[in-house]
């Protein structure tokens, strides 16, 4: 018997017993195994309306991408993929999961906002259904078993910053932190920052400007509390601001006048929000840190962001890279768990499967069951008659 042949044969002793093991082997050919073929159902938990709608967008692009470079199949099983609405808060976050166990999916991905990651952390404990969630991620989501991310910890853009930052400011420098208030995460990213560049620092001014107002902002939302920051001319402004509120934060700051050097998590400039920046030149010179930039040159990212950029016409953003690298893994990790898997199956070989081969550059689970990975600081720079984020250089590895 050939090894192929013994390979299979094996898969069938396990799945159908000895006699399955003598029928197979009684013919030359190879026979397919019935668990390799059966389908298996997936959910997908994303956003699809009001101001997280884009992120959800990305996630689910990310993942369908994936699926569409690999015959629609995960380990060998065709997929039939199951959407829920994530919605804008944890109720409806909760009950999309509840709506997606009631029909035996095998794994679930997504999960756009870190308060539903939050809410729906005990549910997907208890159900034993692998996630591999493909955005929230924040710091003190501790002691999971059964939930994976293939994203970054909130505060390692902070890091990645705060120790660039240490070293190339000048003494002369000032940095005004200038913050949304009761954002999830937010209080991630500072702390990884101010470790990093250390609190105490005279360069860093000791009062944190919080700003209040909702993530769809009016045009004059920030406009006192920026001015409160800049009444201590600072040459530098870090921030962590995000679709909508992002794109009024930098419009407010540069009406404001500030012409000085702005840093921030990647997420300041990623999707949609340089082509809503009016005018455009005030995105120019940009700074962030994020462990994604779709200019990256290995052999995967040029695979996934040729194809995204063919079938979405725009360049791919770090959600759905992050989405695309969940199903990566899925891929792996089914495969693993052999031909009938089960949720409990997939889990564990979740944390067998090793390096990945991404578009962001090879990286690897670690024990918290995130991402050990490179971190990149980019630009906004011209490219023709757009704006895009630009590779620098590389920050740090985190994780």
């Amino acid at each position: 018997m050939s090894q192929m042949n013994r390979r299979r044969a094996l898969q069938l002793l396990a799945a159908l017993g000895t006699g399955g093991l003598v029928a197979a082997c009684g013919s030359d050919a190879e026979p397919e195994v019935a668990g390799t073929e059966s389908p298996i159902k997936i959910g997908l938990i994303a956003p699809q309306s009001g101001p997280s709608k884009a992120v959800g967008d990305e996630l689910s692009n990310g993942f369908e991408l994936y699926l569409d470079l690999n015959d629609r199949r995960l380990g060998g099983h065709p997929v039939d993929m199951v959407t829920a609405d994530e919605g804008d808060n944890v109720k409806s976050g909760q009950g999309a999961v509840e709506g997606l166990l009631k029909q035996g999916v095998l794994a679930l991905t997504g999960v756009a906002s870190s308060s539903v990651m939050f809410g729906i952390k005990d549910i997907v404990e208890q159900a034993r259904v692998p996630l591999i969630g493909s955005n929230a991620s924040p710091a003190n989501l501790q002691s999971v078993v059964y939930i994976w991310r293939t994203s970054y910890v909130l505060d390692e853009a902070g890091r990645a910053l705060g120790r660039y930052l240490k070293d190339e400011l000048a003494a002369s420098d000032r940095i005004a932190t200038i913050l949304p208030e009761g954002v999830v995460g937010v209080e991630d990213v500072l702390r990884g920052f101010r470790e990093e560049f250390g609190a105490s620092d005279p360069r860093l001014a000791s009062e944190v400007v919080w700003t209040s107002g909702s993530s769809s902002p009016s045009r004059t939302a920030y406009v006192s509390d920026i001015n409160r920051a800049l009444a201590g001319n600072p040459s530098v402004v870090f921030c962590f601001y995000s679709g909508t509120a992002a794109v009024e934060f930098i419009m407010q700051l540069r009406d404001a006048g500030f012409r000085g050097r702005i840093y921030a998590p990647g997420f300041l400039t990623e999707g949609s929000v340089l082509e809503n920046i009016r005018p455009a030149s005030d995105a120019l010179g940009i700074r962030t840190a994020l462990n994604y930039s779709a200019d990256l040159n290995n052999a995967a990212n040029r695979r996934f962001a040729s194809a995204y950029r063919k079938k979405h016409n725009t360049s791919p953003t770090t959600y759905a890279m992050a989405s695309y690298d969940a199903a990566k893994v899925l891929d792996q990790a089914i495969r693993l768990a052999g031909p009938a898997p089960t949720p409990q199956q997939v889990n564990l070989a979740l944390g067998r499967i090793g390096q990945i081969d991404s578009p962001r550059g090879a990286w690897q689970f670690n024990q918290p069951r995130t991402p050990q990975q490179k971190w990149y600081l980019r630009e906004v720079q011209r490219d023709g008659q757009v704006v895009s984020n630009v590779l620098v250089n590389e920050l740090a590895t985190l994780g």
